[in-house]
């Protein structure tokens, strides 16, 4: 068996911590068994290996993200990259035909897609490998995953299943997405689980329908038509129109930490970072990322967010509306990561002549950026912290605190860091702010 799991979203239901460039599955926040925390994708690797699925996985996100996707996961697995962001049925194909085209996959492998930012007990990654079992015993085109839901929630899709036809299985009936609150009690009463996002099919399912749907199977054909794709969800694509449909139910833990309401109810501490509370201040949390410190006073049920990208005070219960404030308005993040570490604009002015960005790079130990070459910029870089190289069209310099560099426009350049380093960035020039700040 083969295991997809999915890296994506927007970055706007948890932000301002979340942005288009660090999604929530790279956020730090969850206990770790050291005592330590985790990433939820950090989590679910170290769930995939306790489970021996971890030799099967492969991640798939887009292209941006691919080096802070094998960063989070310690590179032990394989990540390919999506050209666009084109939805989870085109992932999905995309991951099924790379495995089909280096011959890793055969045509009766079982491919599991997964979301690579679940939040479930180790016991729903053993369903994993029944995945297999019950596609043979239960004929069907595609298995799912369900769980018994704990509350009428609005915000996930239900199944409902048919009659029970082994204890392993049921059959499926049909699927409602996300109905309100009251649709969602009578569900419950109709026995319907939630939809875990999970999905479980033959490599030769996969195939025979990219053939039907007129894409073809080759790997490098498909990724060359990926500009012209639309978006298209592995639900309504493929699950939604197949009639041989069975479901697993997990009895055990699962959730969606998709808001701010659900995420901080699995914190440790409920103030991560600068700040505290005073008074009457039940179910608050604070996580502030900012060196300055945030204080709530007298005001309970809420979540206060601080990062470079902004601040966030919301009612728990509706901070899920942020989506609408950042979906209606243009907003370039200020914090970025990447493989090599992260990044912070301070500063961009714009006095008529050149357009002046100040950034701070963050770079963790003995890694390096990627090989960079400004087409309209300078740069001028003090090093803050730390110890390591910077190479310039070839030449090495060593980088030592206090060192400062000016990088012109067209010279090739990267740097390596031996210790964590920190650097002070000056881009100057007309095109400084088009230029990408960093990826990877």
């Amino acid at each position: 068996m083969h295991t997809l799991l999915l890296c994506g979203g927007s970055g706007q239901r948890l932000w301002p911590l979340s942005n288009p460039i660090r999604s929530k599955m790279f956020l730090e926040l969850l206990p770790a068994p050291d005592g330590g925390l985790e990433s939820m994708i950090g989590r679910v690797c170290r769930q995939l290996s306790g489970q021996g699925l971890g030799e099967s996985a492969l991640f798939i996100t887009h292209q941006d993200q691919t080096g802070l996707t094998k960063r989070y996961t310690k590179d032990c697995y394989p990540v390919i990259g999506e050209p666009w962001k084109r939805g989870t049925f085109t992932a999905a194909a995309l991951g099924s035909l790379h495995l089909h085209s280096t011959g890793k996959a055969k045509l009766n492998d079982t491919i599991c897609v997964a979301p690579a930012d679940m939040f479930a007990d180790d016991n729903f990654f053993g369903h994993f490998h029944t995945f297999p079992e019950v596609l043979k015993a239960s004929q069907a085109d595609i298995v799912l995953l369900g769980t018994r839901p704990t509350y009428p929630s609005d915000q996930y899709g239900y199944i409902l299943p048919g009659d029970a036809a082994s204890m392993e299985y049921t059959s499926v009936n049909r699927f409602e997405e996300k109905p309100d609150s009251a649709r969602a009690k009578l569900l419950i009463q109709q026995n319907a689980l939630w939809n875990c996002g999970v999905f479980a099919f033959s490599l030769q399912f996969m195939l025979s329908y990219l053939k039907q749907i007129g894409l073809p199977v080759d790997f490098d054909e498909f990724v060359a038509l990926y500009p012209h794709l639309p978006i298209r969800s592995f639900d309504k694509e493929v699950v939604e129109r197949t009639g041989k449909l069975a479901v697993i139910r997990h009895e055990g833990d699962w959730r969606d930490l998709g808001s701010w309401d659900t995420l901080t109810e699995q914190l440790r501490d409920p103030i991560v970072g600068k700040g505290g509370t005073l008074g009457e201040t039940i179910n608050t949390h604070i996580i502030n990322e900012l060196d300055v410190p945030l204080y709530v006073i007298g005001v309970s049920n809420i979540v206060a967010i601080a990062s470079p990208d902004g601040v966030l005070i919301a009612n728990k219960v509706q901070a899920n509306g942020i989506k609408e404030i950042i979906g209606s308005h243009s907003m370039t993040p200020v914090y970025g990561e990447t493989q090599w570490g992260s990044y912070c604009i301070l500063d961009t002015t714009d006095n008529d002549e050149d357009i002046i960005v100040t950034l701070k790079l963050t770079i963790l130990p003995n890694h390096k950026t990627q090989e960079l070459c400004s087409k309209y910029s300078n740069k001028i870089w003090t090093v803050v912290a730390g110890s390591g190289e910077l190479i310039l069209d070839g030449l090495v310099h060593p980088a030592r605190v206090g060192d400062i560099f000016t990088v012109a426009k067209g010279v090739i350049h990267e740097i390596r860091a031996f210790t964590a380093m920190e650097w002070i960035e000056v881009r100057m020039g007309n095109g400084s702010i088009n230029e990408a700040i960093y990826s990877g």
